[in-house]
């Protein structure tokens, strides 16, 4: 009757190995003979077995690499709401502000939108400014004494 299965051969190989070199010392001594060591070196399976123990392998991976995949997305989504929760908490502090200091912070925000786009623009070398008027001298925009700004994009 076999001790071992297929699989134990496998994942178990050296304690397989110690329990028949164990077995083989002892009935060797019923007969007086002296091993000196006893090894396992070579173990063939059938195809089927084979693949069954590729398939399990392959299975394995697969099931690792889901939950990998899922771990990933979970640690994006616990990123996602701390990141969430900073941004409502960063909107509140600046409504509070607003709230006590007026809406300076907003005007400052503006102007430093502004001073990033006309810096945008003027490192572009296909745009240029065309400053408008300031009485009525009827150029371009003109007529309404305010005078017109314009941007014109140049392609070469």
């Amino acid at each position: 009757m076999a001790q071992f299965d297929a699989a134990e051969l496998i994942t178990q190989r050296e304690q397989v190995s110690n329990r028949i070199r164990a077995d083989l010392l002892k009935r060797a001594q019923e007969f007086n003979i002296a091993l000196e060591d006893v090894s396992i070196t070579h173990m063939t399976f059938g195809r089927e077995f084979t693949r069954a123990v590729e398939q399990k392998q392959i299975a394995q991976q697969d099931a690792e690499r889901a939950r990998f995949i899922v771990e990933k997305a979970e640690q994006e989504r616990q990123a996602n709401v701390i990141r969430a929760e900073g941004e409502a908490e960063s909107a509140e502090t600046i409504s509070r502000a607003v709230d006590k200091a007026g809406d300076g912070l907003i005007f400052i925000r503006r102007i430093e939108a502004a001073k990033e786009i006309a810096q945008t623009l003027a490192n572009n070398p296909n745009v240029t400014y065309l400053p408008g008027g300031r009485g009525n001298e009827g150029g371009i925009g003109g007529g309404g004494g305010t005078g017109s700004n314009i941007l014109l994009g140049l392609r070469t």
